[in-house]
Formats: structure tokens, sequence, C-alpha cells
């Protein structure tokens, strides 16, 4: 994914190592290219979840 500096932001975040790992784990199991895209995918599936639950 091209970083284009108009439409996007990026934040730094820490996590606890669990959390990492879980991500890696995510990752690899859906043969995702970058860490990047599947913590995108993640943030994007917590939030989808989110708003069906309000």
């Amino acid at each position: 994914m091209a970083v284009n500096p108009e439409t996007t932001v990026r934040k730094l975040v820490s996590l606890p190592r669990e959390v990492a790992k879980e991500i890696e784990d995510y990752r690899f199991e859906n043969r995702i290219k970058t860490e990047s895209e599947a913590i995108r995918q993640l943030i994007k599936l917590g939030l989808e979840q989110s708003t069906k639950k309000n």
C-alpha cells in the first residue's frame, strides 16, 4: 500500500508482546504481506464488530 500523505495518517502505538505475537500469527495464517496491512485489517474488523454491537 503506497502512503499518500493527503489521505494517510501515521500512528505510533506500543503493544504488549502477547498482542504483537497474535498480530504476527494472524498475518501468517492469512498470508498477509506486511505487518501494517495485518494491523489495518484487524483494526477494521474490530471497528466493524464494535458498530454492530451498538
